[in-house]
């Protein structure tokens, strides 16, 4: 299914099922999609399902167990924060000079992230961030088994992020590779979010007015491709409590990706609109749910609002355009939804 863009001489393809989602059920609240799965897209009933109870373990999208271990919600706080510091240590630090972010986004911005927040990290740390281990979970973990394994482990020392620094004070095989998956599962998202987050910015709306700020771009473009285009929760029974139409043993897909472009909820809804947030809260706006509910947002919110914005910042200023020959780009079923390949090029 084809949506325009702005220019219109850009189409966006989102994958079938995404396509089918919005064909079908868009300006609905609550229907059924599986014969065990209820999905949930009109704003009220959405608040109350999210604040009805918080999400447990295997629901949280970053902090699920880890080789069976579980992350408390003690620990994913802590890591979340450590990642914090480290990100805003970079941001504080001096940018780097005459960089060059032409090429295949969101790969060119993500390789930049990596760099800036996590370039002084032992390379089996920094390898951790790298966007060929989306292809298989098991490439994933073999990639952290071996580095777990090679003698030569990092030692602490302020020449580490803090994140690292975490890793560098495991002691033996398993503790290690809990570490490790960790690093990933922390600096990975941020990277990968960021640079995504932007690479849509870029194809769904440049060129963009010059006096428009980088906040207001980014927001719309988490509406029009939230980060995650579904929020899972298992069979609960506070559910059928909340509506009739979800029953006892139903899971709930919450659907940020209908309500954010529901017509009923926004003016000219499947327009790349960025001047529509100089009158609009995104924490009370209905319906918007880029980072989660507000009873339960997510954490790493606070950094990639801010390196998003630097990011777009900088190829504001560079004088790149986003390639005039590229037509058509297509968003596939991921968990991150976003754009495959933007390329950015100089001017001709």
């Amino acid at each position: 299914m084809p949506l325009p863009s702005v220019p219109r001489t850009r189409t966006t393809v989102l994958a079938p099922r995404l396509a089918a989602l919005l064909r079908d059920h868009l300006g609905q609240d609550v229907f059924r999609l599986e014969p065990d799965t209820v999905g949930v897209a009109g704003p009220d009933v959405a608040d109350r399902i999210l604040a009805a109870r918080r999400a447990t373990e295997t629901e949280r999208p970053t902090f699920k167990p880890l080789h069976g271990r579980s992350i408390s919600r003690a620990e994913a706080s802590s890591v979340t924060r450590t990642i914090g510091h480290d990100v805003r240590a970079a941001l504080a630090g001096p940018l780097p000079e005459d960089v060059d972010l032409s090429g295949s986004w969101p790969l060119t911005g993500h390789l930049f992230l990596r760099d800036l927040v996590l370039g002084g990290d032992p390379y089996r740390l920094r390898m951790l961030m790298s966007r060929n281990l989306e292809l298989t979970p098991k490439l994933t973990w073999s990639v952290i088994a071996v580095g777990a394994a090679l003698p030569g482990w990092p030692r602490p020392g302020g020449h580490l992020t803090g994140l690292a620094g975490r890793a560098a004070r495991a002691v033996g095989y398993q503790d290690r590779r809990y570490a490790m998956g960790v690093y990933r599962r922390a600096a990975a998202p941020v990277c990968f979010t960021v640079s995504t987050l932007v690479a849509n910015a870029l194809w769904l709306g440049f060129p963009f007015e010059k006096d428009m700020p980088n906040r207001h771009i980014i927001h719309e473009s988490l509406r029009l491709l939230p980060p995650s285009w579904n929020i899972l929760r298992n069979a609960s029974p506070e559910y059928p409590a909340v509506d009739g139409r979800i029953g006892e043993g139903d899971d709930v897909l919450v659907l940020p990706l209908l309500s954010h472009r529901d017509p009923a909820l926004w003016d000219d809804a499947e327009s790349f609109r960025p001047e529509r947030w100089e009158s609009l809260d995104p924490d009370t706006a209905p319906g918007y749910l880029p980072f989660g509910h507000s009873s339960e947002r997510c954490w790493g919110r606070h950094m990639v609002l801010p390196l998003a914005e630097l990011l777009l910042d900088l190829v504001r200023r560079s004088g790149l355009v986003v390639d005039p020959d590229r037509r058509t780009a297509k968003v596939p079923l991921l968990g991150l939804l976003g754009v495959e390949d933007v390329p950015l090029t100089r001017p001709r």
